[in-house]
């Protein structure tokens, strides 16, 4: 009897479940068609208006829930990007196949080494190999120099410290990516890594460039390709002349180089010059940006919300750092710096096999995994509207899943919250007047400017 009771409240959950994803469709669809209604009716008119909102957060939020409802597995013939090999396109939309198909390393493959080998001039980096010696040499050497007790005995001590300066000296008004979620992170890339550039106005450049030629250049821009080849060649240029002369003329610093030139007298794997050299470059490229983007995101959102403002600032004035990065976690699933992770079938596989939603996805798709949608399945976030700050870490996919899992990531979950906590303790914080107060991108997928306010004591 207890069988056929709990077979009974499965059923009746899947089908409640089902009901509720086509219901949140629907309004989906109804909200997305106001929001093409308003573009229209916009100054400039629909093609004018219609990408920008449509780009929107809640938009591409409600683009998922259509795509979850009716074609949680999209699969077309017609090759959406340019900038790496492809036969085809499919998005993933709902949570279970998502994470499924970010574990399926064999079936799945990161396609970034051929732009990675352009900028390394020869060699890959460990993000854009698949599973073999070259990825376990490398990661595994990487881990030895750069060590997770790092985060809360170097880090974050150093970015909470210049976090609480910078705001203190700020005078009220700060424009956020110029003056701290930039400054910070490369901060830490001259004091910990040791390879902070020739100043931090070029080392932010370079990095943001070749972040977005990485992996946000779909559609293969030769203006950004050229840009990209000439940044690259300078970024090498200095991070060799940052191994020779940390070999010829040594230091005591404690920095990722310095480690890495001891694990090379060691004769470490994967340490020679050439080596140390790429490892670097690909761990800067991610370090920045990444960290820039994601704090002035959160805030944004943040300020967005005016009970989620209040919960996270009454967290941070009174140190509870847990609750402050869950208010942080939560607002970045509302606003996530990437909203999906693209991988590329090794040959023809199924997702969801089994299930009426299964679809094969031929050898050779550029398979989109879109993890905002996995954040707003209700099938596996309750409440999936609501911003709350009780969920699991495990609900969020903010630096992916699996073998290709931010190696950053632990840096990123202690410097952003040191980053913000400062500003968040701040009275009657706000948006600046006008423009200012928005995120402006300057045209490109990263914050450029970003103005707030608040009263100093």
């Amino acid at each position: 009897m207890s069988f056929i009771v709990n077979l009974l409240l499965a059923v009746f959950r899947a089908l409640f479940a089902l009901l509720l994803t086509l219901w949140d469709g629907l309004a989906a669809l109804v909200s997305l068609a106001g929001t093409a209604l308003g573009a229209y009716n916009a100054p400039g008119g629909f093609s004018k208006n219609i990408g920008a909102a449509l780009l929107s957060p809640a938009n591409q939020i409600r683009g998922m829930a259509l795509l979850r409802a009716f074609a949680p597995n999209l699969v077309l013939k017609r090759q959406v990007v340019a900038a790496y090999e492809n036969t085809g396109t499919a998005v993933v939309a709902r949570g279970a196949d998502v994470r499924n198909m970010l574990a399926r390393d064999a079936d799945f493959e990161v396609v970034y080494g051929p732009r990675m080998r352009k900028l390394t001039d020869g060699e890959n980096f460990f993000l854009g190999m698949q599973p073999g010696w070259d990825y376990t040499r490398d990661t595994s050497a990487m881990r030895l120099a750069a060590r997770t007790t790092d985060v809360a005995e170097i880090v974050q001590p150093r970015a909470t410290e210049l976090a609480n300066r910078i705001v203190a000296e700020s005078g009220g008004t700060i424009d956020l990516p110029p003056a701290l979620t930039l400054q910070v992170p490369w901060d830490m890339t001259e004091r910990y890594f040791g390879t902070g550039g020739p100043d931090a106005a070029t080392m932010q450049d370079w990095t943001t460039t070749l972040f977005w030629y990485l992996f946000g250049d779909l559609g293969a821009d030769p203006e950004l390709d050229a840009k990209s080849m000439a940044d690259a060649a300078a970024m090498r240029a200095y991070l060799d002349g940052a191994v020779a002369t940390a070999k010829t003329r040594p230091d005591d610093r404690d920095t990722i180089l310095n480690r890495c030139l001891a694990l090379q007298g060691a004769e470490t794997p994967g340490m020679s010059d050439l080596g140390i050299r790429n490892n670097l470059l690909g761990l800067l490229i991610g370090a920045i940006p990444t960290i820039s983007k994601a704090s002035c995101l959160a805030l944004d959102e943040l300020l967005r919300r005016p009970d989620a403002l209040r919960q996270a600032q009454a967290a941070a004035r009174a140190d509870d750092d847990a609750k402050l990065a869950a208010c942080i976690w939560e607002a970045l699933r509302f606003n996530p710096h990437n909203p999906v992770i693209y991988r590329r079938a090794t040959r023809d596989t199924v997702i969801a096999p089994g299930t009426l939603r299964g679809r094969t996805i031929p050898e050779g798709t550029l398979v989109f995994a879109a993890t905002l949608s996995a954040m707003f399945d209700r099938r596996d976030i309750a409440d999936p509207h609501a911003f709350r700050t009780d969920r699991r870490f495990e609900d969020y996919i903010i630096w992916g899943i699996g073998m290709h899992t931010c190696f950053g990531a632990a840096i990123n979950s202690a410097v952003i919250p040191a980053i913000l906590k400062p500003l968040l303790i701040q009275q009657n914080l706000r948006r600046a007047d006008g423009t200012a107060g928005q995120v402006d991108t300057g045209g490109t997928p990263f914050p450029q400017h970003f103005t707030v306010a608040f009263d100093p004591a």
